[in-house]
């Protein structure tokens, strides 16, 4: 990719997010190479009543093996999601040992399965449990490991929010992410960025917004209303990867489909190395299903190969034949 023009001095700290299903060590690599991202969360690991082997970690987050770094070298701290403050706290030293950049814990996810066993953004009913939580991976994990939280605005409602939020800050994490909707907003716009100043104004910890991010101008306007100087970037970023080097420099040049098309072939590659046969069109289908919300070769790319299987049919007709092969 080009060098990435010289920021601007008010240019915020920018986050990729952890999207169970989407984000995973190998996109994370892919779109960290464009450049503009200052760290990733990987996929919510999550943690019952087992202390995890190692092979568990490795495979989530194979930048374990290489300093806890993506190729482009950008830092990726493990998340981890579950409610047994003891559980968590012994995985979070395991993660530790084997030289995490930090330990994120998920207090937001709202898929229905994860909240009816009491993980994600069920915890928010009871902040009580959520200091608990955030607590005992701070004692566990040495004092030069980031303990880090993220949230949403609430379960149901807002009505606890605040209280989750200085629990987090009072247990000791040393940031939180706050995506801005509850568990039953799900991911329907608007998000309620505003929400973020009163959390900003309620705790003394860095507070970094996420939710609904899709472009400059959305990025600007979050900014504005929350007024954190840190963005968590998720869908966005995937649809957009050039996003983050767009928000810190607007008057550059956006990122071209001809300068993004041969990380698509290399991520189109790598899916044959990684997953099973039947399953690689499906993963390059929804990362191309999301890029054609910004790329029209994208769209065209998305309907050419819609219908498509076979991993042999799709290179030849996105890649001529040549890159990606098997």
């Amino acid at each position: 990719m080009q060098t990435p023009p010289r920021e601007g001095p008010a240019a915020p700290r920018i986050l990729l997010a952890p999207m169970e299903g989407l984000l995973d060590h190998l996109l994370r690599d892919i779109i960290t190479q464009v450049g503009g991202v200052d760290r990733c969360v990987s996929e919510f690991i999550r943690v019952t009543d087992t202390l995890l082997p190692d092979h568990v970690f490795l495979r989530r987050i194979p930048e374990l093996n290489h300093g806890s770094r993506t190729g482009a070298g950008v830092p990726v701290r493990a998340q981890l999601l579950g409610s047994d403050p003891a559980m968590l706290a012994a995985n979070a030293v395991a993660l530790a040992r084997l030289g995490a950049e930090g330990v994120d814990l998920n207090f937001g996810c709202p898929a229905p399965t994860v909240n009816r066993h009491r993980g994600g953004a069920v915890l928010l009913d009871e902040p009580e449990l959520v200091h608990e939580i955030v607590a005992a991976v701070r004692r566990a994990v040495p004092a030069e490991v980031p303990v880090s939280a993220k949230m949403r605005l609430g379960h149901r409602d807002e009505s606890r929010m605040l209280d989750c939020a200085r629990a987090i800050d009072t247990a000791g994490a040393a940031e939180l992410v706050v995506h801005a909707r509850t568990k039953v907003h799900g991911y329907r716009p608007p998000a309620y960025w505003d929400r973020l100043a009163l959390i900003r104004e309620a705790v003394s910890l860095p507070v970094v917004a996420n939710g609904e991010m899709w472009t400059v101008d959305d990025a600007r306007r979050c900014l504005a209303q929350s007024g954190c100087d840190a963005l968590m970037l998720g869908r966005g970023m995937v649809a957009d990867p050039g996003l983050a080097l767009a928000i810190r420099r607007p008057d550059a040049p956006p990122l071209a489909w001809d300068d993004l098309l041969p990380l698509v072939a290399t991520f189109w590659s790598r899916l044959g190395e990684t997953i099973a046969p039947r399953a690689r069109a499906g993963r390059l289908k929804q990362w191309l299903n999301l890029l054609r919300r910004r790329f029209p070769e994208a769209e065209a790319a998305w309907v050419l190969v819609r219908e498509v299987e076979d991993p042999d049919r799709v290179t030849a007709l996105l890649f001529g034949g040549g890159t990606g092969s098997d």
